[in-house]
């Protein structure tokens, strides 16, 4: 089995990122409606490519994770906020995800985050399932917050508090 690789992205990750992007959007995951053309740009100054985790698989971009701060406070510079993660449907099962996890806690950690958190909807259960099994633990629920696909979904809000030393 290939062993992934995570690195940071880079501006000429663009396409590829927004690519896998559009492929791997699903209602499991998505509050917005599918992309349509023509579509706007993977990195943006809301989420902009130095917040941005790639993964590799062979060589080829097979997932990201966008990790940023949670707001743009300073009484709370010690959180990062995982905004983002995909993995393309061909990759899965490789643990990319786990990797980009991983990875986001180090790289919270070396900018000095104590927490890492994150919203999931609340039918997401694989997700879930994998966060929980990274430390991640549910901190609070939205009940009803989002109407999508003719039903109402919760929206959970999770972290974990990163070690220091």
């Amino acid at each position: 089995m290939p062993t992934p690789h995570i690195r940071p992205a880079r501006l000429d990750d663009e396409e590829a990122l927004g690519l896998l992007d559009r492929a791997t959007w699903s209602p499991l995951h998505a509050v917005q409606p599918r992309p349509e053309p023509p579509y706007g740009p993977f990195f943006s100054e809301r989420d902009p490519w130095h917040e941005c985790l790639v993964a590799e698989l062979d060589g080829a971009v097979a997932g990201y994770l966008r990790l940023g701060t949670a707001t743009s406070l300073a009484c709370n510079a010690h959180v990062r906020m995982i905004r983002g993660l995909a993995v393309a449907e061909e990759a899965r099962g490789h643990g990319l995800a786990r990797a980009l996890l991983r990875a986001a806690g180090e790289e919270a950690r070396r900018q000095g985050a104590r927490r890492l958190t994150l919203r999931v909807l609340g039918h997401n259960t694989p997700a879930r399932g994998l966060y929980e099994s990274e430390g991640f633990v549910v901190e609070g629920v939205l009940p009803e917050e989002f109407f999508l696909g003719g039903a109402y979904v919760d929206d959970v809000f999770m972290g974990r508090s990163l070690p220091t030393g």
